[in-house]
């Protein structure tokens, strides 16, 4: 092996006055980074573009060198799962929300408040599985609030969402449903989104009158009634290959990302959400996937080249705007993955990235167009260093875009 980029979802962020005005990477006790830090170089890197806020899709996608275009997020979402796909199928991300009603369309909060169990989850898609449409559908809830919905036919993709938190890299968040629209003149494009907006129709009645929702509704908790879609696409996306990679990744979109670029890709079932305590489960996935990433490295060592790593679970305090959380769970990943890699790589001589796809700074509570934090571990001599962004604004390595990144380091020629 020569190479291990770790990507932690939505790590960079800002100062914030929960920790005394400082970042949660700025605040952590992370002794092995600071290690691989001191024995390295350090840049800041715009995962797209400046100026650009990017969905987790468009961040990795531009990394591995692909052009947005490329790809969809429907797609790599479907992939990740295990619906069979054939070209024609339009596919899209989706999410479990809640909303008012349908007639005054409030969008109460964009993830059913994060406390839908996987039971939950699954009895609300085999419910969504029995509607009645002209047209044959699939959908199907991967990890918490979130799902892959794939309507089977020649359909086309230039139709919008109704989810509009991030629109052409800038943070759109509205608090209204909308309908899926057209974005061409061509009548296949506006069959497709009379499909998709049928669809959301007729499952926000079957959801909303549900008795898991109902049951929810006693307990005081957010209904689950209503989807939330976006990423609409019909082709397998159009991305670099990376044949001597291998990938340890467990969140749809990720492997659906591994898989069409070519890699081996290795993942694991998420532990299941049994209660409506939302962090324990993310702190037991956390545990769980910095164990697999390690374990996915050491089988691997001879047999791969390069080695792709992504941990979700901090994203999502920087979404809920728990920077406490967020410092908690990198203290955890240097204590673990980072502990290992600092023992890992020297005797190997492999090379070690660390970065994000995207900042989730906590007091946004949603990504922004901040850059994100790169580590770049290479064997220098020791000089006193350490890894968040302030630091890195002033490293060696510079600013950097994220389709130059892995030219950067080296990982590419």
């Amino acid at each position: 092996m020569k190479g291990i980029l770790v990507v932690i979802d939505g790590m960079g962020d800002l100062p914030n006055s929960q920790l005394k005005d400082k970042t949660p990477l700025e605040s952590a006790n992370m002794p092995n980074a600071s290690f691989l830090a001191s024995r390295g170089e350090l840049g800041y890197m715009y995962t797209v573009k400046p100026g650009f806020v990017p969905e987790s899709d468009e961040a990795i996608v531009s990394i591995f060198g692909n052009e947005l275009i490329s790809s969809t997020r429907g797609q790599l979402e479907a992939r990740g799962t295990d619906i069979k796909l054939v070209r024609g199928d339009l596919a899209l991300r989706a999410n479990f929300a809640t909303i008012d009603s349908f007639r005054e369309g409030n969008i109460i909060d964009r993830r059913a408040g994060r406390t839908l169990t996987t039971n939950e989850a699954e009895i609300l898609a085999k419910a969504l599985n029995k509607i009645k449409l002209p047209v044959q559908f699939t959908f199907k809830a991967t990890v918490g609030h979130r799902g892959a919905l794939v309507f089977k036919g020649g359909f086309s993709d230039n139709i919008s969402g109704n989810d509009t938190t991030y629109v052409e890299g800038k943070t759109v968040i509205k608090n209204k449903i909308s309908t899926c629209k057209p974005l061409d003149e061509e009548e296949n494009s506006q069959y497709s989104a009379n499909a998709v907006n049928l669809f959301l129709e007729k499952a926000f009645e079957v959801l909303n009158n549900h008795p898991i929702n109902e049951e929810r509704k006693k307990k005081g908790l957010l209904p689950a009634n209503f989807l939330l879609v976006r990423g609409a696409g019909i082709e397998v996306p159009k991305i670099k290959q990376y044949k001597k990679w291998v990938s340890a990744a467990y969140m749809p979109l990720e492997i659906g990302f591994s898989k069409v670029a070519g890699m081996k890709t290795y993942s694991f079932e998420y532990p299941k959400l049994k209660s409506i305590d939302v962090y324990a489960n993310l702190y037991e996935g956390l545990v769980k996937a910095c164990k697999f990433s390690i374990w996915v490295l050491r089988k691997n060592r001879k047999k791969a080249d390069y080695a792709y790593i992504h941990i979700k679970e901090t994203d999502l305090p920087g979404h809920d705007g728990r920077a406490l959380d967020k410092k908690k769970m990198l203290e955890y990943i240097d204590k673990t993955l980072f502990n290992f890699l600092r023992k890992f790589a020297p005797p190997n001589k492999v090379k070690v990235v660390i970065t994000a796809d995207h900042c989730t700074p906590c007091r946004n509570k949603a990504h922004s167009a901040d850059p994100v934090p790169v580590l770049l571990y290479n064997f220098q001599i020791p000089k006193e260093k350490k890894f968040n962004e302030s630091e890195c604004r002033k490293g060696t390595l510079g600013r950097i875009e994220g389709k130059e990144l892995l030219k950067k380091v080296g990982f590419l020629k």
